[in-house]
């Protein structure tokens, strides 16, 4: 976890850090072929957000991050997202896939062969329903682990 103090007293920066930990690599089919389609990303939540600002994915805050949409393809584990915000806009193809442990990990590729990106997340893949579904990231904040909720619905 990167901690960036910044000069505002009551304002603390926290990012989430590629994984450095072995991940399952044995597919969930069922849950892949459930996410396959559009996605927008319609809230994203956690404890203390008026406080504690997190850096999610090394991309920015995680405010940016609402409104964004995904595309994911689950035949050949591609897709690509676009942060839509103006003030922290960005835009990258991305490979993925759910693994048995409902485990979503995540390569953003910046314009890179995917086989060349040698880091990526991993976060908590959590189904809702047809149409929604949340992923979890954890996160060390002022030494409690929080989780950061992305909420994602079909568009």
């Amino acid at each position: 976890m990167k901690k960036i103090t910044l000069i505002l007293v009551t304002l603390f920066v926290f990012g989430c850090k590629p994984t450095e930990k072995a991940v399952e690599t044995k597919l969930n089919y069922q849950s892949q072929v459930a996410v396959k389609g559009d996605w927008q990303v319609t809230d994203v939540s956690y404890a203390n957000s008026d406080y504690i600002k997190v850096s999610l994915f090394d991309l920015g805050n995680t405010k940016c991050f609402v409104n964004s949409t995904w595309h994911f393809i689950s035949n050949n584990n591609k897709g690509n997202m676009k942060i839509n915000d103006y003030s922290c806009a960005y835009e990258s193809d991305i490979t993925w896939y759910i693994n048995q442990n409902n485990e979503m990990v995540i390569k953003f590729l910046n314009g890179t062969k995917s086989k060349k990106v040698t880091t990526g997340y991993v976060v908590q893949y959590v189904p809702i329903n047809e149409n929604k579904f949340q992923l979890i990231e954890q996160a060390d904040v002022l030494n409690k682990t929080q989780d950061i909720v992305l909420t994602f619905e079909r568009i």
